[in-house]
């Protein structure tokens, strides 16, 4: 890859980024299209990956009650940077959710990237597909690339680690989600950088995951650990469990694991961090 990068926000996912990408990291006050093309055009990047987003300080429930911050940090924010990237040549790397969708297990099949998103119910949700939508429009003409990612599992404890929420929640459901390993994520934008995608791509990992599954590996590391299955409608949370489809990140020549072939390496170094 050639030329500049720079990565925007200070979370989780932006940290794991510029662990294993060469870019920089300003401090950016992003209140207004001026000021902020000011900041940026004074970086002079070829390519900006933006990782500011809100989920929520504990969960996606934060949302409802935090509504101007959600709505700035995942609409606001990401429509302000792509017109000043579709302005000055720049492209955009957007990090998205797949959080977007109703999925009946039983009948619907993985769903792909064409089909419109129709998850209304969460503010988190809503605010996600408003920018997703309109971005997916630019990037048919301009040069503007939406990651969508699912429910991230890593090897190194972290509060937006699954497996360490599913190891302090102890209650789990059963349910099969999209999940993407982070390891495998820094791959897959590594490999849709190279080849200078546009448009939107799932990057998940290849089947989906049902909880239990991991933290059944985990058990053989830490024998006391004990868990509770629980029934999804029990919890009388508004909640998508959503599977996506992964071929056409697939078909544009990379080859994303199975979870399940992840489990074993990604609890084994989970382990040693503890």
């Amino acid at each position: 890859m050639s030329g500049k990068t720079v990565v925007l926000g200070k979370g989780y996912i932006a940290e794991k980024v510029l662990k294993n990408i060469d870019a920089a990291n300003p401090d950016i006050h992003i209140a207004g299209l001026a000021d902020t093309q000011d900041q940026i055009l004074r970086l002079n990047p070829d390519t900006i990956i933006n990782c500011i987003g809100y989920a929520g300080d504990n969960n996606v429930d934060d949302c409802e009650i935090k509504k101007d911050k959600t709505l700035t940090a995942n609409v606001f924010v990401p429509l302000i940077l792509a017109e000043i990237a579709l302005r000055h040549g720049i492209k955009l790397i957007h990090i998205s959710s797949g959080c977007i969708y109703h999925y009946d297990h039983l009948k619907d099949a993985p769903i792909d990237e064409d089909k419109i998103p129709d998850f209304f119910e969460l503010y988190y949700s809503r605010t996600k597909i408003y920018s997703e939508q309109i971005l997916k429009i630019l990037s048919e003409k301009y040069p503007i690339l939406i990651i969508r990612m699912r429910v991230p599992l890593d090897s190194e404890p972290h509060r937006r680690n699954i497996l360490t929420k599913l190891i302090e929640y102890k209650k789990v459901i059963d349910l099969p989600n999209s999940v993407i390993y982070i390891p495998d994520f820094i791959k897959a934008l590594n490999h849709l950088m190279k080849i200078n995608a546009t448009g939107i791509y799932n990057v998940v990992n290849r089947t989906p995951l049902r909880y239990p599954e991991i933290l059944e590996v985990y058990k053989r590391y830490v024998p006391d650990f004990r868990y509770e299955l629980i029934d999804f409608h029990t919890l009388n949370l508004t909640r998508t469990n959503a599977v996506l489809s992964t071929q056409k990140l697939e078909n544009s020549g990379f080859k994303i694991r199975d979870i399940h072939e992840v489990l074993e390496e990604c609890v084994q170094n989970y382990v040693r961090y503890l």
